[in-house]
């Protein structure tokens, strides 16, 4: 009920802001933008009857203006990514400036190069030494010219300060980074590894190595340096910001060409981008109805509704049904901290599985509009066809304790016969095509098998509530974010609908950002709406290695990884195994099919779905945008590799 209220009262507002659009300045965001100086640089000035301005002083049809998924910044002068606190990543920093040695192309399913021309070579036949090289021509956005001595000053400074929360990971993997000259570097591991590229490079959001300019880092304590100017290889430098955190401008180098974009993609399109937090999602969506936002990112279906009526510049991922992208590569659903009572017991976890009602799960987190994942891989298309059919003989064979099978596989189906009773249009009727869009199917809704397993655990119903084994009320708390990443806020309510529904008293504890995160991290939490399972290469090796036993630590403490704190001996050992083995080896599809059949037996993360993101574009000043029919790459504004795509976007001349 608080779920429905809280939507009822974002659609109301909604209704009253877009009431008001014609009586609303053009400078939408203001209340929200801090500083209005214009954007003054020595060598660009705004030209004189260019039309519209910015609220931050720059011409309009030459400013890409982005949301900022993560919100506002607290402290937007600490751009030390290597500190605690440091501004958020996707404000623009890690999409602009800094760049990484590998980085990802979603469609192909690769890691490509980006600061390294070339993937390591080993030297010897150890797999502890290795050799990369380094682009040429790269120059620092301050003009200083890239080199060898950059990265080995990188790796360097992690080895040696311990303080730094990433130097224990950084130590446990690598021995030492040399630069042999100005453009190669030779790599000596602590132990052998085949997917060096992978835990130094990028394959999903971005990565924790980032190489820092040796010039400017060699004369600073690195642990209490903010680098409030930063410079990096990348295509854009920064302009100025908000001293409130709301928003970040960004302008394109001189020397775009010295750049990693530059050299390996081409000129940039943007001559400014302007990443900006403009407030609760009423307000986003405004702005976008103005044309004072051109990328949007995390919105609800009922905004995509109002927006697309709206405005008719505004473009979904696909023009019909279901409208979201459905492949982004971290799926959704509940995560336990396995180490506290009663959620150490896998018989309780399955009872929670079982007393989660999917099919209205969907409809209330994001009107059907959801693709259904039972395995610990997100179903994105790849993996998909790697693990998610193939193994569908096995769940559909797969027994609890007693003997009980909780596989069905007809959750697409029954979704296409819910929406088309609502009248949803543009569904699919090919039955492989049903399985592509909905998933493969998921476990029962049966609260009465759900009921014999807590019965075997020791609990008990009292009227319709259930009792703790030692007879105290059954009180849950979900942990959940508040007012970002959308689906995982929503699926939070959802679910505890669900369980209510059969006798649970539960509680929805939602966070800010920070507190959210240090929660799962210190082990201060339940349950909560987590995603610990996320994916994009068949080889997902690098994805798995949280849940290894090896990162269990007590809770209070900071977890390297493995936040369920759930001890599986036969999964750690799988995890070594695939360490030794080259991405090539077909024994790695089997082990990781191995590690999801452990991990659906334990449920220490119950999967439900993959993540539908609704990231609208509006085509007013910009076009050139990916979409299903432009698919150059997938809709990941907040990813590092978001300087790959500004070479596409181009103004519209209006």
């Amino acid at each position: 009920m608080k779920r429905k209220k809280g939507i009822v009262c974002m659609m109301l507002a909604l209704s009253v802001l877009l009431a008001a659009c014609t009586e609303v300045s053009n400078n939408a965001g203001d209340a929200n933008s801090g500083t209005t100086k214009p954007a003054v640089t020595g060598d660009q000035q705004a030209p004189s009857g260019s039309g519209k301005m910015t609220d931050v002083g720059t011409p309009r049809n030459q400013t890409l203006i982005v949301d900022i998924l993560s919100g506002r910044s607290s402290d937007p002068d600490r751009m030390n990514p290597y500190m605690p606190g440091a501004v958020a990543m996707d404000s623009g920093l890690h999409q602009l400036i800094y760049s990484n040695l590998w980085e990802i192309n979603t469609v192909k399913g690769e890691q490509i190069p980006d600061l390294a021309a070339t993937m390591p070579e080993p030297l010897d036949n150890t797999n502890t030494k290795f050799r990369f090289k380094l682009q040429e021509g790269l120059t620092w956005s301050d003009g200083h010219e890239f080199t060898a001595d950059d990265v080995q000053y990188t790796a360097d400074m992690l080895l040696k300060t311990k303080e730094i929360g990433y130097s224990g990971y950084f130590s446990s993997l690598v021995k030492s980074m040399k630069a042999v000259d100005k453009t190669t570097i030779e790599v000596e591991t602590v132990q052998p590894e085949t997917r060096l590229p992978q835990k130094l490079g990028v394959v999903i959001w971005g990565t924790a190595f980032r190489v820092m300019p040796k010039h400017i880092w060699e004369k600073e304590d690195p642990t209490k340096f903010k680098f409030t100017d930063p410079i990096g290889v990348g295509p854009y430098k920064l302009n100025k910001r908000d001293p409130q955190g709301n928003w970040f401008l960004y302008e394109k180098r001189q020397d775009w060409q010295k750049s990693d974009i530059g050299k390996i993609v081409g000129e940039p399109g943007p001559q400014y981008i302007l990443f900006k937090y403009f407030g609760p999602e009423e307000k986003r969506i405004v702005a976008a109805i103005q044309h004072d936002m051109d990328i949007l990112q995390d919105i609800t279906p009922e905004s995509w509704d109002v927006l697309r009526q709206k405005n008719t510049f505004a473009k979904a991922w696909y023009e019909n049904f279901p409208y979201a992208d459905m492949n982004d590569p971290c799926e959704r659903g509940m995560s336990f901290n396995a180490s506290k009572a009663p959620y150490n017991n896998e018989d309780v976890r399955w009872a929670l599985t079982l007393m989660t009602d999917i099919k209205n799960v969907s409809m209330a987190t994001f009107g059907g509009m959801l693709r259904v994942s039972p395995i610990i891989l997100p179903p994105i298309s790849v993996l998909q066809e790697n693990y998610h059919k193939p193994m569908t003989d096995w769940l559909k064979n797969f027994q609890l304790s007693d003997g009980y099978k909780p596989f069905e596989e007809s959750y697409a189906k029954d979704m296409v016969d819910m929406l088309k009773q609502q009248g949803t249009k543009g569904l699919p009727t090919d039955s492989k095509e049903i399985v592509n869009t909905f998933g493969v199917g998921w476990f029962k809704y049966d609260p009465a098998e759900a009921a014999k397993l807590l019965g075997k655990a020791g609990f008990k119903k009292q009227g319709d509530k259930w009792l703790k084994p030692d007879g105290s009320p059954w009180k849950l708390t979900i942990n959940a974010p508040a007012n970002f990443e959308v689906q995982s806020m929503r699926l939070a309510f959802a679910v505890a609908d669900s369980w209510r529904k059969n006798g649970i008293d539960v509680n929805v504890q939602q966070m800010d950002g920070a507190t959210f995160w240090d929660s799962e991290s210190t082990g201060n939490f339940e349950v909560g709406s987590y995603w610990p399972a996320c994916g994009l290469l068949p080889d997902s090796t690098a994805n798995l290695q949280g849940w290894n036993k090896k990162y269990i630590v007590p809770n209070g403490q900071q977890a390297p990884g493995n936040r369920n704190r759930w001890a599986n001996d036969r999964v750690s050992q799988l995890i070594e195994e695939l360490n030794s083995m080259n991405s090539s080896d077909p024994k790695v599809i089997q082990n990781i099919t191995e590690i999801n059949k452990e991990i659906v037996k334990g449920m220490p993360f119950i999967p439900m779905f993959g993540t539908s993101k609704f990231v609208p574009v509006d085509t007013y000043y910009w076009n050139g945008f990916q979409t299903s029919k432009n698919e150059f790459e997938g809709p990941w504004w907040w990813w590092s590799q978001f300087k790959f795509y500004t070479p596409h976007y181009k103004p519209t001349g209006k």
